[in-house]
């Protein structure tokens, strides 16, 4: 992930070792390459996010650390390290797991090139669509720190499935989120938290035991919705039935409950008859069942890993709350920076792809009663404020759209009115020099582009932000090709159609003085 964000120039600790000589006296000076680089002063690595690939060996001739100096300079941008072997402090031993880490002078992220992943663990307990680098969050708040902002409190207002609320409480600040999705609020809650992993197996055995010790073939399915029957064979559903109830027999409500809830919800499409790695919801009829228990016992010992491998420190307050943004009672001038990735219009319907998690889970009879008020969804076009509160970027766009789709019209005008609210939102709830990142893509449409990330740009600039700036960053992790088959499934063949592959950073600050 480290590679997706932006061009990053990547700096060895090797940096090139150069001999000055004079004529007087004849013994060369030899001075460090970091020497050297500091006295063009930093001429190379100016308007570039920097990385840093060190060891404790990295110093100058008066054994300063290179990453001070580069931290400290204000012509660079210091934005990560990269530890080799033995781990940028040299204390791992030859062979051994490095992990990713947080350094704690400076704030930044230091990603092992030793480890097994580059990407945090705890950011894989669930499937999510469209998520953000975890980096991108330190990131944000490295550069608020930098430009003289003191980051208390990170908030998220899409918190999605919680890659800002952890990476947030990772650095030991306090966090505050929402999230109209219910099953995004789960996920958001459970990868946060700070949990017992002893008390987690204890549980852990009690709920497989007592799972085992089921009649599955006795369990009616009278009372499932007909929606689940459809979507699972009748003794698979059984056995999910069972498990859900040896689930809520064997904890009380809560985090180590809602732990258990998540790793339920993320083997429900893996035993179910969903098209693996689709975005539509289709039956795969070819698709061969597996394991509810395996799947299960295999998603629990992963989840239970990774929240031993990414400890947190439990002390910061952390809110995530279920809500619409647009509506919701939110504080004002609390937060510090907002960290957020709304959704891209027409892009992902939510509430679709977690019907199988929002319905066994009870949170809701008819999944499509989740859709009313989510922001992007194609179902979302009614009450159209017309174009008077849009823009002269959003009024060209949807006229555009206009002549080739009128559903597409309405939806998209829907969607820029939803984020000029979103725009005054962030304002308001950002304190004085606050500072907000949005994460944010374009979408076309027939031959349309819809420019979300410009239209929002614009309106920042409306609603007062100053120093706004957009950057443009690279999709270019495997599992998000810029191509789609027809049914939805990700591809690599350029002859299927091409979806976005670049996405946008998008930062603006809330003046000091109103």
């Amino acid at each position: 992930c480290m590679k997706r964000f932006l061009s990053t120039a990547f700096l060895a600790v090797s940096l090139a070792v150069t001999p000055l000589c004079f004529a007087a006296p004849p013994r060369a000076v030899v001075k460090p390459g970091i020497e050297v680089l500091r006295e063009s002063h930093f001429a190379p690595l100016k308007g570039k996010r920097v990385g840093l690939v060190t060891n404790p060996s990295g110093v100058d001739r008066h054994l300063k650390s290179t990453i001070d100096i580069l931290f400290e300079a204000p012509e660079v941008e210091l934005v990560a390290r990269f530890g080799p072997e033995h781990g940028v402090r040299g204390d791992a031993y030859a062979g051994s797991h490095v992990g990713n880490s947080t350094d704690a002078a400076t704030g930044l992220p230091v990603y092992s090139l030793y480890g097994k992943t580059r990407e945090p663990s705890i950011h894989r307990i669930h499937a999510y669509p469209a998520k953000f680098p975890a980096f991108i969050t330190s990131k944000a708040v490295q550069r608020a720190r930098r430009s003289g902002l003191h980051v208390r409190t990170v908030a998220d207002i899409f918190c999605g499935c919680g890659t800002t609320a952890y990476e947030s409480r990772k650095l030991g600040l306090e966090f505050w989120g929402c999230d109209i999705n219910p099953v995004a609020v789960l996920i958001a809650r459970v990868k946060s938290n700070a949990y017992d992993t002893k008390r987690l197996g204890t549980l852990f055995r009690k709920i497989v035991g007592q799972f085992k010790k089921s009649n599955f073939e006795s369990v009616s399915l009278e009372d499932l919705p007909p929606r689940l029957r459809y979507w699972y064979h009748d003794p698979d559903a059984q056995e999910l039935k069972t498990l859900l109830s040896a689930i809520r027999a064997n904890t009380v409500e809560g985090k180590y409950r809602d732990f258990f809830l998540c790793a339920f919800s993320n083997i429900l499409k893996a035993v179910s008859k969903w098209l693996t790695k689709s975005i539509k919801p289709q039956i795969d009829p070819l698709k061969q069942r597996v394991s509810v228990l395996r799947s299960f016992e295999e998603q629990v010992n992963l989840m239970i890993k990774a929240i031993a491998d990414n400890p947190i420190d439990a002390r910061p307050v952390r809110t995530i709350r279920r809500d619409n943004v647009l509506t919701a009672n939110i504080p004002e001038s609390f937060a510090d920076i907002v960290v957020t990735s709304p959704p891209y219009v027409t892009s992902y319907e939510y509430a679709d792809l977690h019907q199988l998690s929002s319905l066994w889970l009870g949170y809701a009879a008819d999944y499509r009663d989740l859709r009313e008020g989510a922001i992007g969804s194609v179902h979302r076009f009614e009450e159209v404020p017309g174009n008077t509160n849009l823009n002269a970027i959003g009024n060209a766009i949807v006229s555009n759209l206009t002549k080739v789709g009128s559903s597409k019209a309405k939806t998209t005008a829907r969607y820029f009115s939803d984020m000029r609210t979103i725009a005054s939102r962030c304002r308001s709830i950002l304190r004085p020099g606050g500072m907000v990142f949005f994460v944010i893509g374009d979408t076309e449409y027939k031959g349309v582009k819809v420019s979300n990330s410009a239209y929002l740009r614009s309106c920042l600039r409306e609603e007062g932000f100053v120093g706004i700036k957009m950057e443009k960053r690279k999709i270019t992790g495997k599992n998000l090709s810029p191509y789609r088959t027809d049914d939805g499934k990700f591809s690599s063949n350029p002859h299927d159609k091409k979806i976005y592959a670049e996405e946008f950073v998008l930062t603006g600050r809330k003046p000091d003085h109103e």
